[in-house]
């Protein structure tokens, strides 16, 4: 991501980038706007700004491939949103990471644990670990 842009801004546009049918996570978000111990700063960004910013807030999932939010509180919105761009869960309400990851690429991510693909291949998930957020949330 470019240099010149805050944590929050390449944050919002990672979010904006991600095409129909894929999916991103928070800690891969974090980890391509500079701070792979973020993944939570990337929650707070979401909540605060996904309706002002129409981003498409509902193709970020945590690490597990499953929806954060509790049913009542928007479960319901994000998975029929999912499903609708053709995303399938399984019976434990995960998607299969391994084909739907959108493979962002930052420096120093690996892959997800038990995939085969290399890491920033086509296909292939990106997942670093999940962390505190940072300092400062500009927008």
């Amino acid at each position: 991501m470019r240099q010149d842009l805050s944590f929050s801004q390449q944050v919002l546009a990672i979010i904006r980038s991600i095409p129909p049918g894929r999916v991103a996570t928070y800690g891969q978000i974090a980890a391509c706007a500079g701070n792979p111990r973020a993944a939570r700063g990337v929650v707070w960004i979401l909540h605060a700004a996904s309706r002002k910013h129409k981003l498409p807030w509902h193709r970020v999932v945590n690490s597990r491939g499953m929806i954060s939010l509790r049913p009542g509180e928007g479960y319901e919105e994000q998975r029929s949103r999912l499903e609708a761009e053709g995303l399938h869960f399984d019976n434990r309400g995960c998607l299969d990471l391994r084909r739907c990851l959108w493979p962002l690429v930052a420096p120093g991510v690996t892959g997800i644990p038990g995939t085969t693909a290399a890491p920033g291949a086509p296909g292939a998930p990106n997942q670093p670990g999940a962390g505190n957020a940072p300092a400062e949330y500009e927008e």
